[in-house]
């Protein structure tokens, strides 16, 4: 069982401060939650059920991509429906409008990281 969040620590303050001082703090840190955009994109590319994501990302636990896909639905970024007459029953994801409004600005995101990446310049390494 996971652990629950310290609301008075530092972390928690910190966020807390983020969120209020600039929505795009606040919709950055949602939306960068480990896998949550890769599940996202693939359930948009047509990789829309439980199991065909699971073979997407084998190292990703089932809990995990049950929890990403429950906020992926709460925030209205994906829709579910059952797939009929399946034993057991199964269930097809789709990328809402909001969320194909989403992955294009991720790709705009993404074009402008490729331009702009440093090639060769690795800052987070301690050379001795």
């Amino acid at each position: 069982m996971a652990t629950p969040r310290k609301e008075l620590s530092t972390n928690s303050e910190n966020r807390q401060t983020l969120a209020a001082a600039c929505d795009v703090n606040d919709v950055l840190a949602d939306i960068s939650l480990r896998w949550k955009m890769q599940i996202l994109y693939c359930i948009n590319e047509g990789v829309a059920q439980f199991t065909t994501l699971k073979k997407a990302f084998p190292t990703l636990s089932d809990q995990i991509l049950g929890k990403r896909l429950k906020e992926l639905r709460a925030e209205s970024l994906i829709t579910a429906s059952d797939i009929p007459e399946t034993t057991p029953p199964q269930i097809r994801y789709a990328t809402t409008e909001k969320g194909r409004e989403l992955l294009a600005i991720i790709l705009d995101l993404h074009h402008w990281g490729l331009k702009w990446k440093t090639v060769g310049n690795n800052y987070c390494t301690v050379n001795r």
